[in-house]
């Protein structure tokens, strides 16, 4: 494997990190209050690093968010690339990426999506391409023109009542969790299906749906880093398939049962681009954390001396780097794997535990280096440990990940690859 960038991925770097120097200061994303900074958006679309994504793969993509997450900037470049620009250009149709890819490299279409799909059930098309459902919390929704929805399809006679909206009666639960105590009937609570594992044969099918279109209603949802997320309810809202109307063909599996290569299926490309995306952003604000922890501890003094020759702080911050390197390293190999056509599901669930469990200590640690400033909400610091643990929820648990790489593994030659 070999992860040094091409010439183009690092110029697209460089010219990033200085558009993201020149504009995502602390002071203009404190004035911001939170909302998404559209003259950064813009410079970023003119300047065209966010259409380059298209030619600069996964590992460019992972580039540019580290450059992205040091600053936290506000602006959406992960769900856009992730969610619309890397998924239209590999399995939209061709009248697609005539229409989106321009629109969303210039900026004037702005896509998010609803992954991982946390319950099969919890949007469902009709036989004329109408959705029913919610999704709860959709990053980046308030901005978004266009958000990729994932549907499970069954194999059998499509449903014909509407998408369950709400939790089961005998109780609420967490949403993309499954409530504690026996398993609740598949069959009769479908939105707690286990995610990413249906009970019934089937596959997934990705939608477009237009937020500004008939029957998508959208609301605000604060979480705790600034991403204008929102709740979206779709009824009867009409849906356009990723690739177009005709089916995919399901190619033979290979002598071990499997399907053959990372791309087949388009809903765990999309994943997987996505996991290895958000986990390449984890690395660039744990990396912007540290950075601010190394440069307190090494001006503030206690007792006469540096706080950072103190035993305590460098084995702390020794700890991050550690960690910080582990996100780094596991994101550039998935998406190196992704770009070169190889198997990188395994790979890109890694990334995305490291990125939620190792993310979650590093951005820790930086704001408890710098002891009582770091309490302070205003401070930069607070930023990148926000940043930090909505990143970790957007990846989902570490056991959840877990569960689903050791199902991967165990069900699949995955490992041996």
């Amino acid at each position: 494997m070999d992860f040094t960038p091409t010439e183009e991925q690092r110029a697209a770097a460089g010219l990033a990190a200085e558009i993201f120097d020149d504009l995502a200061t602390h002071e203009r994303m404190n004035a911001l209050d939170g909302a998404t900074d559209t003259e950064l958006w813009a410079a970023l679309c003119a300047a065209g690093l966010v259409g380059a994504v298209v030619e600069t793969g996964l590992l460019g993509l992972v580039l540019l968010l580290e450059e992205q997450g040091r600053r936290t900037a506000q602006v959406p470049l992960a769900a856009t690339a992730a969610y619309g620009l890397l998924p239209v250009a590999a399995h939209g149709s061709a009248a697609q990426r005539e229409r989106l890819l321009p629109a969303l490299a210039a900026g004037t279409a702005v896509a998010t999506g609803a992954f991982p799909a946390r319950g099969r059930g919890r949007v469902r098309a009709d036989s004329e391409g109408r959705l029913r459902g919610v999704l709860p919390v959709v990053p980046w929704l308030r901005d978004a023109t266009h958000v990729l929805v994932p549907v499970y399809e069954p194999s059998g006679p499509a449903p014909s009542g509407p998408a369950p909206s709400g939790p089961a009666p005998s109780g609420p639960a967490p949403s993309g969790s499954v409530p504690a105590g026996p398993a609740p009937s598949a069959s009769a609570h479908p939105e707690y299906a286990p995610p990413g594992y249906p009970t019934e044969a089937g596959r997934w099918r990705l939608w477009l749906v237009e937020t500004a279109g008939p029957g998508a209603v959208r609301e605000a949802v604060e979480t705790t880093a600034p991403w204008s997320a929102g709740r979206l309810t779709l009824t009867d809202a009409p849906g356009e398939p990723l690739g177009g109307p005709a089916p995919v063909p399901t190619p033979a599996p290979d002598a071990y049962g499997e399907p053959p290569g990372p791309g087949l299926s388009a809903y765990e490309d999309v994943l997987g681009c996505a996991r290895t995306a958000f986990a390449g952003l984890q690395a660039g604000v744990c990396a912007g954390s540290l950075a601010r922890a190394v440069a307190h501890t090494n001006t503030r003094e206690q007792f006469g001396r540096p706080l950072s020759t103190h035993q305590g702080v460098m084995l702390r911050a020794a700890d991050a780097h550690m960690d910080t390197e582990a996100i780094r390293v596991t994101a550039y190999e998935a998406a190196w794997r992704w770009d070169e056509g190889l198997e990188a599901r395994p790979h890109a669930l890694t990334a995305a535990w490291w990125a939620a469990e190792a993310g979650r200590r590093v951005v820790h640690a930086g704001q408890h280096l710098h002891g009582g400033t770091g309490a302070d909400l205003d401070h930069p610091v607070h930023r990148h440990f926000l940043w930090g643990r909505q990143l970790a929820a957007q990846l989902g648990g570490g056991a959840e990940l877990l569960d689903e790489l050791g199902r991967l593994l165990t069900d699949s030659k995955a490992g041996c690859s």
